[in-house]
């Protein structure tokens, strides 16, 4: 099939792959401008853009498609449906009808639950057991257009937002390949979605990365989880010589309790609203990741420190 691929960051690039390995024609990739990164500001392109260039793609990186030389453009590549997954435009009526079977989109949660920005965090956040890729067509509204396919993902206790985008970046570029293959059959089937349980994820701030001491132990590790490993659940704490951010990236339950936010012992346990959190692996700003055991030798926080 003619293909036009739109997405930006690691998980669309898996599914790009998989529909080039399966044979469709890519004829046109659209994905997020470059953007400053870095230090020195220097541009940064996107995880799609570095694949699509490797391959020799024709690249669009518009800002939007307000402007009709922009749509035309689209519109001529003639394809027979375009794919989307976590691209970040809003696409217009025009751009959504253009391609022969209009758009499909790859969203990462089980519709209608989690529509919008941030579906995997935002599932993690909330404590949820399940999870999952859904395949869509996508209509005007924001992730309410039909299904077509399904695939459910079990997020264990431990599971952290990386682990469960990797799952689901494997599984749903599976699921939108076996997708193509039945719409060139004129086979794929879609189903209108049930509004019972909609919610929606709004983008990740980064002021909600700050953790909350007040709240139980289990809140805070569905936080902590939910934000691992970017951009990172946080605190500061005073080391005696200026107040430091350090990003908590796995924390475990244990029954302990004191004032919330302060050190129970020299080992990172933190008393929290309820119950108690034992910081497990940690990144100071600037450093790499490394066990709480490997920090504390570098950086000790003494037993009745109250961290922020």
């Amino acid at each position: 099939m003619r293909v036009i691929f739109m997405g930006t960051p690691d998980f669309a690039t898996t599914l790009l792959k998989n529909i080039i390995s399966h044979g469709h024609e890519i004829v046109a990739v659209y994905t997020q401008p470059p953007r400053p990164a870095g230090r020195g500001l220097s541009e940064k392109k996107s995880s799609v853009h570095c694949y699509a260039q490797s391959l020799g793609l024709i690249i669009h990186t518009p800002k939007n498609f307000r402007n009709d030389e922009e749509v035309q453009t689209f519109i001529s590549y003639r394809a027979d449906v375009a794919i989307v997954a976590d691209y970040g435009l809003i696409l217009p009526p025009s751009i959504l009808a253009a391609p022969k079977h209009g758009c499909l989109n790859l969203h990462g949660s089980l519709l209608p639950r989690w529509r919008g920005a941030a579906p995997i965090q935002r599932a993690i956040m909330a404590g949820d057991t399940e999870s999952g890729v859904m395949v869509m067509k996508m209509d005007a509204g924001l992730d309410t257009g039909p299904v077509a396919a399904t695939k459910a993902i079990a997020i264990s206790p431990d599971m952290t937002a990386g682990e469960l985008h990797d799952c689901l970046a494997e599984q749903g570029a599976i699921l939108m390949v076996n997708a193509l293959d039945l719409l060139e059959r004129d086979a794929l089937i879609f189903v209108p979605q049930n509004e019972v349980g909609a919610c929606y994820a709004d983008k990740i701030n980064k002021a909600e990365a700050r953790i909350d001491w007040s709240k139980s132990a289990e809140k805070i590790k569905n936080h902590i989880r939910g934000l691992s490993p970017f951009p990172g659940a946080f605190f500061e704490v005073d080391f005696g010589h200026g107040v430091y951010r350090v990003k908590v990236l796995q924390a475990d339950e244990e029954s302990a309790s004191g004032p919330p936010g302060s050190v129970l012992d020299d080992l990172g346990l933190i008393a929290c609203g309820e119950k108690a959190l034992r910081l497990k692996r940690v990144q100071r700003a600037g450093k790499s990741e490394m066990s709480m055991q490997e920090f504390l030798r570098g950086q000790p926080i003494k037993t009745g420190a109250i961290l922020s």
